[in-house]
């Protein structure tokens, strides 16, 4: 990694699912089985995976646009039920845990912006291994959800860090729309949630299609 003189950014901060872990897949599927327990149109998988990264209820309102509103704790209910009974198989995408400890080791302040709840981060964290790797954490339910700013703009506060010298990295539009509101620059993952074609409109500064090309683009510009 890069010198500290020589450092673009000081503040590295990751999107969760789609970005370091490898959940889309079991995200989008339990969406559909949700739908398909209350009888509404079942998403496609495109559909399905766009929402990932927003808030549970804006997911809901997206993927179930025909039920009233009083049911969307019931879909989310049914949702969660079907994700949590697969939680287990998510992995790390591979070298991410590597690429973090060799950040964290390089001086970089680390930290995870989620569309998970605090609840749903801290378990993923423990089971996988990455408590205490993060400098701050922001998610969904403790203020405003991607791709509004606000997530971003308090974890470079809690930090200390500017803007200039933030960097946000994602595999969704929500994602790049959620740095450049908050004035911070953005590389968009291709690996994940989010077509490249659709990341490449919001022209982050790079679209890595993996972890090592990520690793790569890190230590040449980061």
């Amino acid at each position: 990694m890069r010198d500290a003189p020589s450092r673009r950014f000081d503040l590295i901060v990751f999107d969760w699912d789609g970005t370091l872990v490898d959940s889309t897949t079991l995200i989008s599927e339990a969406l559909q089985q949700a739908c398909r327990d209350l009888r509404q149109p079942v998403p496609d998988g495109a559909a399905a995976r766009y929402v990932i990264g927003l808030g549970l209820s804006d997911a809901m309102k997206t993927v179930a646009p025909q039920l009233p509103q009083h049911r969307y704790p019931e879909l989310g209910a049914r949702y969660r039920e079907h994700y949590l009974a697969r939680e287990t198989e998510i992995p790390l995408f591979a070298g991410a845990r590597e690429l973090l400890t060799d950040l964290g080791e390089a001086g970089y302040l680390l930290a995870v912006a989620t569309g998970k709840t605090r609840a749903g981060l801290a378990r993923s964290m423990a089971r996988i291994g990455l408590d205490g790797v993060f400098h701050a954490t922001r998610c969904a339910d403790e203020g405003l959800p991607k791709p509004h700013p606000d997530m971003l703009l308090h974890l470079m506060d809690r930090l200390a860090v500017e803007p200039h010298v933030t960097l946000m990295i994602g595999d969704t539009t929500h994602d790049l729309d959620l740095a450049q509101g908050a004035g911070a620059s953005c590389v968009a993952v291709a690996y994940g949630a989010h077509p490249p074609e659709e990341l490449a409109r919001r022209v982050p500064l790079a679209t890595v299609h993996s972890v090592p090309e990520l690793r790569d683009w890190l230590e040449r510009h980061a």
